[in-house]
């Protein structure tokens, strides 16, 4: 196969120098247009609902310790493996009991499974992004540090626990009853079932209309 330039073309750009042209043209165009930048800290920039950032661990409000129940489902899901945890049987009961929970931060990639698959809505991940350190150890956290997460964040936002919402603890646009029962929390209507709206047959229906029909 032949390749044939234009070499005229290619004079062109050469002597009228086109290219730094465009770019010069490029340049100025975007220095009197509106700036896709903000000032942080000052600004900070408003977060979709979802986001995820740094994990921590849900109190249980009965008990003020970690709802998680062992049930393993997070750690098998994490497709990073950063979470470790260790559980211990009771002989009367049969029941787990978490003796350390731990999560390896610099390992996730926040894809937000964990939160996702937890039954009883054990597991977080925050809307807090503002950490750093200067060395690994801070960034492995154990079940007191994750504990302490949950804490300074209802704090840092002025949150109550019991009004947090997030949509990895109650996914949208499940019925009811195939949720587990831990994620059968109070949602606004636009988030249930009945309230998802989908587009069938050129008009825009309530999921629930669409199934009836």
């Amino acid at each position: 196969m032949r390749i044939k330039y234009d070499t005229k073309k290619k004079l062109a750009e050469q002597i009228f120098l086109l290219e730094i042209l465009k770019g010069l043209w490029l340049t100025l165009r975007r220095l009197f247009s509106r700036s896709v930048t903000i000032q942080y800290p000052k600004e900070r920039k408003e977060l979709f609902p979802g986001f995820r950032g740094k994990h921590a661990l849900i109190r249980d409000p009965e008990t003020n310790q970690a709802k998680c129940v062992a049930c393993m489902r997070c750690s098998s899901v994490c497709p990073a493996r950063c979470i470790s945890i260790r559980y211990s049987v009771d002989e009367k009961t049969r029941a787990r009991k978490v003796d350390s929970y731990e999560i390896n931060a610099l390992r996730c990639i926040f894809c937000g499974y964990c939160e996702e698959v937890c039954p009883v809505n054990a597991i977080v991940l925050t809307e807090d992004y503002e950490y750093s350190d200067y060395t690994r150890q801070p960034f492995h956290f154990d079940m007191e540090r994750l504990l302490k997460n949950w804490d300074e964040f209802l704090e840092k936002n002025n949150l109550e626990p019991d009004k947090y919402l997030n949509p990895f603890l109650r996914p949208r646009g499940l019925p009811l009853g195939e949720l587990p029962a831990g994620k059968r929390i109070d949602v606004p209507e636009e988030w249930t079932y009945e309230g998802q709206v989908i587009w069938k047959d050129g008009k825009a229906v309530s999921a629930k209309e669409a199934a009836s029909n």
